[in-house]
């Protein structure tokens, strides 16, 4: 009995030194990891980014961070992704606590207001205010927003660069046609591409216009809403407050839906515009599988090179026509904007490099040699010939805008539950239910109002 006592004994000390054993080595485990996580973020820069149309634009972002790291000896890991794979990361990173020091998003404008307001972003005021004079004004307020945590506004993003809405079409296609004057009021614009590609189906199969319509492309928002703007759909009021609600306004976008759907169901889109994803418009003019097609960027031009035939001589830039009333368009400023990240490991660091990034001659040098497919917010670089000469027929066409004040900020700018509105996809929504569900344009505006009177009331 006692020899029996003694071995449950010794079994029991065993299994205790064994339980010691495995706690200290999971604690060493555990030890070790934190250990190298934090040698792998402390002191490392990380910059996520997106991905250029063109390999000379990720180039031009390299060499910035390059030069930074050789004159600071600090170090960077610099990480580029496409825009939808950059929005899902970048949630994910937010959600574990584990984000990357700099992020910079061309959908940022769906994100950042809410972020800001949800307390998720760092005040940058201190890299802003020193150089604040440089800014065009009402670019920069566009990164002024309101914290719901601290019930104060500040900066919470650097305005990194801006780009506008534009019409880009070939022009070697219609001197297949002989038409070489594009007519300037709303509704002749829009019916000589409709011409245009009952004419040219003779010789191949061709859609009039890339308009998209799919709820993933980011396009498909930004072109609409430059559309509401044509028609003097008002959104919202300057003190960024909902309208919908308003008869004119609810009946604007009911107009607005009709007219852009129209085109899809009259056949002057191509039928896969219901699907598309952010590049999708730009690849099928440059397949020549339209006429014609906005964009917000000057993506398409870049994408050709600066020294070929079809830059210089076929692909035109252009402006929108006269709005519908005759009265001339004012352009949606869409300011591309980097932040940094609350739970950021190296908030300071990215300070110093975001405030190296938006030198002048850095940024600038930046800008140019990823081929001027974005434009400055830093005025004092307007005056650049590189933006002006008459030589580039692209650029020089996409500036005339800001130099001529015929611009406006986004609704996001106004008040952040609009980014929500944008992040839902609701327009997209909408326009999927006239062109595939065959509701009327009154049903699918309606729909899309409730909901964005739904999400309005969340953020009250």
């Amino acid at each position: 009995m006692l020899r029996r006592s003694l071995s449950y004994l010794a079994i029991a000390i065993a299994t205790t030194m064994l339980v010691i054993a495995c706690s200290f080595d999971t604690q060493l485990q555990t030890e070790k990891i934190a250990s190298l996580k934090s040698q792998n973020t402390e002191n490392v820069l990380q910059i996520w980014w997106d991905k250029g149309y063109y390999p000379e634009e990720d180039e031009a972002l390299r060499k910035v961070v390059d030069n930074w790291q050789k004159q600071t000896n600090n170090k960077v890991k610099l990480y580029f992704y496409t825009n939808d794979e950059l929005s899902l990361r970048t949630q994910r990173a937010i959600q574990a606590g584990n984000p990357p020091d700099i992020l910079m998003n061309d959908g940022g404008d769906r994100t950042i207001g809410s972020l800001a307001w949800k307390g998720k972003l760092v005040d940058v005021a201190e890299v802003i205010e020193p150089v604040k004079s440089i800014f065009d004004g009402t670019l920069l307020s566009s990164a002024y927003l309101y914290n719901n945590l601290t019930k104060e506004q500040s900066y919470y993003a650097i305005p990194i660069h801006v780009s506008l809405p534009h019409i880009f079409y070939w022009r070697d296609l219609l001197q297949q046609l002989n038409k070489n004057n594009v007519p300037q009021d709303w509704d002749g614009f829009w019916r000589f591409w409709q011409q245009a590609q009952q004419d040219l189906q003779h010789q191949r199969k061709i859609y009039a216009i890339g308009l998209p319509l799919s709820v993933a492309a980011v396009d498909t928002y930004e072109i609409f809403e430059q559309i509401l703007e044509a028609y003097d759909v008002a959104v919202l009021d300057s003190e960024g407050n909902l309208q919908v609600e308003l008869p004119e306004v609810r009946q604007g976008i009911i107009d607005c839906l009709d007219w852009y759907a129209g085109l899809y169901l009259q056949g002057y889109v191509p039928p896969e515009a219901i699907n598309w994803l952010n590049p999708d418009n730009n690849r099928s003019l440059l397949n020549y599988q339209v006429v014609m097609t906005p964009n917000n960027s000057l993506s398409i031009p870049a994408a050709l090179g600066k020294d070929s035939e079809e830059y210089q001589s076929k692909l035109v830039t252009a402006a929108y026509p006269q709005k519908p009333s005759g009265k001339p368009m004012k352009y949606i400023a869409l300011v591309r904007q980097a932040i940094v990240l609350q739970d950021a490991p190296n908030q300071e660091l990215a300070k110093e490099f975001l405030s190296y990034l938006i030198q002048p001659e850095i940024i600038g040098d930046y800008l140019k040699a990823a081929g001027g497919r974005f434009f400055p917010v830093n005025q004092q670089l307007w005056s650049d010939p590189f933006w002006t000469d008459p030589s580039d027929p692209h650029i020089s066409t996409a500036v005339k805008p800001f130099l001529e004040r015929q611009t406006r900020l986004s609704y996001t700018a106004l008040n952040p539950a609009y980014s929500s509105v944008l992040n839902s996809g609701i327009w997209g929504q909408a326009l999927n239910r006239i062109a595939v569900d065959k509701v009327s344009a009154e049903q699918a505006a309606d729909e899309a109002i409730a909901q964005i009177q739904e999400i309005f009331a969340e953020w009250q």
